[in-house]
């Protein structure tokens, strides 16, 4: 515990290190709990360290749960379409890695904090990048600690709500270290505005998008695969993926949907003798991204990376071939 400790103080002193105060620091995320709540812990550390930070985001926050978090602990994000990149000094990716998503191409990070599995270890000023933890959020608690900050009230919701998302509730690579942090911030969270996010999950139009999966899955042995078609928002295909896990004797889950010309392919697996990471990388990244753990993985395949036509039925037959389904 006590090396634990020196090793985080070393980590917050180098990261602390960095900056200059008249340095203006831009974090990027794809916003989930996880990566939001991290970036809010980030941006509260260097308070009064740097001049300014901003935490931009691509895309939109689809999933109710995430838009109903983000309104209740006040996440200061801002979409990335409305940020002019030249006004910021230093970047920061929270939560992924470059290689994660093309929209990440054109910065160069200085700063790069994720518990993502690496299969080369990005190039930054300062990476820090734990596979064995179950949440980023639980690595960044550990920087907050050590900077000897205590959350306030929203903050602690936030994180407490980001572990048990990206824990799947302790279930999925959670680790002593997620427990001991979840057990810290407890104590300052409020759980009343917790059980409001948490309840916020599903829109009355999701039950359409359900009863497709439904309709569409296919159990192979202990596997259950569903392909979607034209989706609103990747994130129903987590949504899904989660839900079909909690089928009885299901140990691997994969959803997919075509979302602004890429297919989105989440996977899921009990993580005993299973891999749903290496899965992922082996099937799609030779034509797109992916990458994760044994329990939880996702790819994107740009849909002009696939040699077929664009019909549900083509789609759903190339990805079975990939998956071998």
């Amino acid at each position: 515990m006590k090396s634990s400790q020196i090793t985080t103080k070393q980590h917050i002193n180098k990261l602390l290190g960095i900056f200059k105060k008249e340095d203006c620091l831009l974090i990027l995320i794809e916003p989930d709990p996880d990566s939001i709540a991290s970036a809010m812990i980030l941006k509260r550390i260097l308070w009064r360290i740097v001049s300014k930070v901003s935490i931009a985001y691509f895309g939109k926050i689809q999933r109710l749960d995430n838009q109903v978090m983000v309104e209740s602990v006040k996440a200061p994000l801002i979409k990335m379409a409305k940020i002019n990149s030249a006004d910021f000094t230093r970047f920061a990716l929270i939560d992924s890695q470059p290689h994660h998503s093309e929209l990440f191409k054109d910065f160069k990070f200085d700063i790069i904090i994720d518990h993502h599995p690496h299969r080369n270890k990005p190039e930054a000023s300062y990476v820090d990048i734990r596979p064995e933890y179950g949440a980023t959020a639980t690595i960044m608690t550990e920087y907050l600690r050590a900077a000897k900050i205590v959350p306030s009230k929203t903050l602690a919701t936030a994180i407490l709500y980001a572990i048990k998302t990206d824990t799947s509730n302790f279930e999925r690579g959670a680790t002593a270290k997620d427990i001991e942090q979840f057990q810290y911030v407890f104590h300052y969270a409020n759980r009343s505005l917790l059980s409001k996010i948490e309840r916020s999950e599903l829109r009355i139009a999701d039950l359409t998008l359900y009863r497709k999966a439904i309709k569409n899955m296919t159990i192979t042995r202990n596997k259950v695969f569903s392909y979607l078609g034209v989706i609103n928002a990747p994130d129903i295909c987590v949504q899904l993926a989660d839900f079909f896990m909690r089928i009885h004797k299901i140990s691997w889950s994969i959803t997919a949907g075509l979302y602004n010309e890429t297919l989105i392919i989440i996977f899921r697996s009990d993580g005993q003798r299973k891999d749903a990471g290496k899965l992922a990388i082996k099937s799609f990244a030779a034509i797109g991204s992916a990458g994760g753990h044994k329990g939880a993985a996702r790819a994107e395949v740009p849909i002009d990376n696939i040699k077929t036509d664009r019909s549900d039925k083509e789609i759903e037959a190339f990805l079975r071939n990939r998956l071998n389904i």
